[in-house]
């Protein structure tokens, strides 16, 4: 199989996930990763069918190999640091999905998605403090709600200490 046949073959996979038929597009991805096993976009798109399979278990081999991989876009490398994240917080692997999602947001640190599942892991581990101020710390920069935007800087001021008071 060459690179045309690849990229033909990745794309109708692509499409048939969107599509609404995402076994039909796990049994070709699959089939593609074992004729592209370092490929790591063919992986990418192999860990997030099982996602949407609800195959988290699964999809965490073909999360690690894409990241591990080179030629993984920017987009596609912080959706697989929150997909690779998010899974092992629902597999319950929390501290891993704290390292995974704590390095997407060094990396990424624009990214909302990528600080809302570190929050939610960070609240599986017991850590409510920096769950919470990280969660305060987006509201206060992200909504739109005027009630929100009104109060914005106290938001973000107590975001970093909720035991304080005036």
């Amino acid at each position: 199989m060459n690179d045309h046949d690849r990229d033909t073959l990745l794309a109708a996979a692509v499409r048939l996930r969107t599509g609404g038929r995402p076994e039909e597009a796990r049994q070709r991805l699959l089939a593609l990763c074992a004729a592209f096993p370092a490929d790591a976009e063919v992986a990418y798109q192999t860990a997030r069918v099982h996602d949407v399979l609800g195959l988290e278990a699964e999809a965490v081999p073909f999360y690690e190999r894409c990241l591990d991989g080179t030629g993984l876009s920017e987009e596609d490398r912080r959706g697989a640091l929150l997909g690779l994240g998010s899974s092992c917080r629902v597999l319950g692997q929390y501290e891993r999905a704290v390292e995974v999602l704590r390095g997407g947001v060094e990396r990424f640190p624009d990214d909302g998605a990528l600080r809302t599942f570190l929050a939610m892991a960070l609240f599986n581990t017991g850590d409510h403090r920096e769950s919470t101020q990280l969660l305060l710390g987006l509201l206060a920069a992200t909504s739109e709600d005027p009630h929100v935007r009104r109060y914005r800087s106290a938001i973000e001021h107590y975001a970093g200490d909720l035991h304080e008071t005036i």
